[in-house]
């Protein structure tokens, strides 16, 4: 009789394998840190039945398979203990030097990764469906598009990076985003010659809100990004020779600080000429500036445009509210209401504006101080029908 060990059914057990007095089997390895670790199944092969009231599961060796091709390719079986969290984490030391809005969004992740069970969930045990249903489930919760974009955009380069570490296999957020969840984002559109006529006009003639018209005005007809434009100081206006130098943009942090940031992009760095009306906006920008008790000096610059009660630079923030309260005010007095006007609103109708016009789209991307000619031509032009049919019009007269 063989003295090797065997089953309660007579079978032979191979090294590692043993059979518990409860009929589980367990198998004992040593991974690749050393470790010994173990697993267990009801079942000995794939072709046994689980016992009855027992939890179907694979095989004791199918298991076996997998951890030997797993330290054959020198992974830690199961991913080590680390959680999505602690991956996302390590992933995150390692992005240094970022600007603030980037530093900003990592954290924005991070804080819904921590209130999410997923995040307790080990990288090892995260499937593609996995992946999927959480970010499912992010959007059934009530988060955008724009949200789950942003997150996903983290959470697949620090899965990526455990597959580089060999800690997993496969990365489970490899898939199109759109495929999953629905993208409910809004388009942020262009307004129409007619809207932006009307919105300057009711700016101009308004008692609160006409302090403001020239900024929005020179928003509207230069495309200049509002960080952009916040960031000007007396010494980016040549006014003799009537240019505008672009060459920083003024940020502010959650805590308050301000900051000075080069420009999104290199193409970002830019002079962008005056046109008459914008010439004028800023004479009267310039004689009408507050004149602050102490100047202020951020990122070694001064003379900022516009400057808020505490004599500090306004900010887009502040901005973003006045055109958020001149459309409140608008469409509460007209029956026509005025679609939702943005200061990235002025920079998308600004480049549509030129586009309608026949402006070469090359000197329109180096205005719009864009680094791909797409971003020029998709994003930010808005084509309907009208436009289409001037423009057959037009080609069709020969004018």
């Amino acid at each position: 009789m063989s003295g090797k060990r065997r089953d309660s059914k007579n079978r032979i057990l191979r090294n590692g394998e043993s059979q518990r007095r409860d009929g589980r089997y367990a198998f004992k390895y040593i991974d690749t840190t050393g470790k010994p670790q173990f697993v267990y199944s009801w079942k000995l092969e794939k072709t046994d039945k689980t016992p009855q009231g027992k939890r179907d599961d694979l095989s004791l060796r199918e298991k076996e398979k997998q951890i030997m091709k797993a330290i054959d390719d020198e992974i830690v079986p199961r991913g080590g203990e680390m959680t999505v969290l602690e991956l996302v984490k390590k992933y995150l030391l390692q992005k240094t030097g970022v600007r603030h809005n980037t530093e900003a969004n990592y954290n924005f992740v991070l804080n819904i990764i921590k209130k999410e069970d997923f995040g307790k969930k080990r990288i090892d045990k995260v499937k593609l469906s996995d992946a999927k249903c959480w970010l499912i489930k992010l959007q059934q919760d009530g988060r955008g598009y724009s949200s789950i974009h942003s997150i996903r955009g983290v959470v697949r380069p620090a899965f990526q990076m455990a597959v580089d570490d060999d800690l997993i296999r496969k990365n489970p957020f490899e898939f199109q985003l759109a495929t999953v969840v629905v993208n409910d984002s809004v388009t942020r559109e262009a307004i129409t010659r007619k809207q932006e006529r009307a919105f300057l006009e009711f700016v101009a003639n308004d008692k609160h809100f006409c302090r403001y018209y020239e900024g929005i005005f020179v928003l509207f007809k230069t495309g200049l990004r509002i960080s952009e434009f916040v960031g000007l100081t007396l010494s980016d206006l040549d006014m003799q020779n009537r240019k505008i130098s672009v060459n920083h943009q003024l940020q502010r942090k959650r805590n308050m600080e301000y900051v000075i940031e080069d420009t999104k992009t290199s193409c970002g760095t830019r002079e962008i000429p005056m046109t008459d009306e914008v010439y004028e906006c800023f004479q009267r920008i310039i004689s009408n500036r507050k004149k602050p008790r102490v100047e202020p000096i951020v990122g070694g610059k001064c003379g900022f445009l516009y400057l808020d009660k505490n004599d500090m630079p306004m900010v887009a923030l502040h901005w973003e509210k006045y055109f958020q309260h001149i459309c409140e005010k608008y469409n509460s007095i007209y029956r026509v209401q005025m679609p939702k006007v943005t200061p990235h609103v002025c920079r998308h109708t600004f480049c549509s504006n030129m586009a309608k016009s026949g402006m070469n789209p090359k000197t329109l991307q180096y205005l719009m101080g864009h680094s791909d000619i797409s971003v020029t031509l998709n994003t930010y032009t808005h084509i309907g029908y009208d436009d289409a049919k001037e423009e057959l019009k037009r080609v069709v007269n020969g004018e």
